[in-house]
C-alpha cells in the first residue's frame, strides 16, 4: 500500500482562493490607513506653519507669504502627497490674513485638499 504525500490541486485552488478573498478586503482598508497617515502628517506641518507664521507677524508685523520666509521646506516623504502654499495678501487697512493650503495629489487625491487660516479655521472639517 502507497501513501501519496503532498497537496492536491483542489486544496492549492481553494487556499489561493481565500488568500486572493483576504487581500481584496484587507488592501483597500491599507491604503485608506496610509491616507490617514499622510494627513495628519501634512496637518502636524500645517500647524508648525501656522505657529511660525504667528511668530514672523510678531516680528515682521505681516504674515509671510511663502514657505520660505518662515524657513521651512516640506518634508520629502510629504511633497510626494501634497503641495503646500500660503496665501497671505498684503494689509489694506484690516487685520493681516493668511490661508495655508495643502493641495492633495498622488495617492492622496481621494483624501481631498487641507486649508488653515489665521483664526485656526481647519476645512474640511471633519477631516481634522
Amino acid at each position: 500500500m502507497r501513501r501519496s504525500r503532498g497537496f492536491t490541486l483542489m486544496e492549492i485552488l481553494i487556499v489561493v482562493a481565500i488568500i486572493g478573498i483576504l487581500a481584496a478586503i484587507a488592501l483597500p482598508s491599507y491604503q485608506k490607513q496610509i491616507q490617514k497617515s499622510n494627513r495628519a502628517a501634512a496637518q502636524a506641518f500645517m500647524q508648525d506653519a501656522a505657529n511660525k507664521q504667528q511668530i514672523f507677524l510678531s516680528t515682521a508685523r505681516a504674515y509671510a507669504g511663502d514657505l520660505t520666509e518662515l524657513n521651512m521646506v516640506a518634508p520629502t516623504d510629504l511633497a510626494k502627497f501634497y503641495t503646500f502654499k500660503i496665501d497671505a495678501p498684503p494689509v489694506v487697512g484690516g487685520p493681516p490674513t493668511f490661508i495655508i493650503t495643502a493641495t492633495a495629489k498622488g495617492n492622496q487625491l481621494d483624501d481631498g485638499d487641507l486649508t488653515l487660516d489665521q483664526n485656526g479655521t481647519k476645512t474640511p472639517p471633519g477631516k481634522w
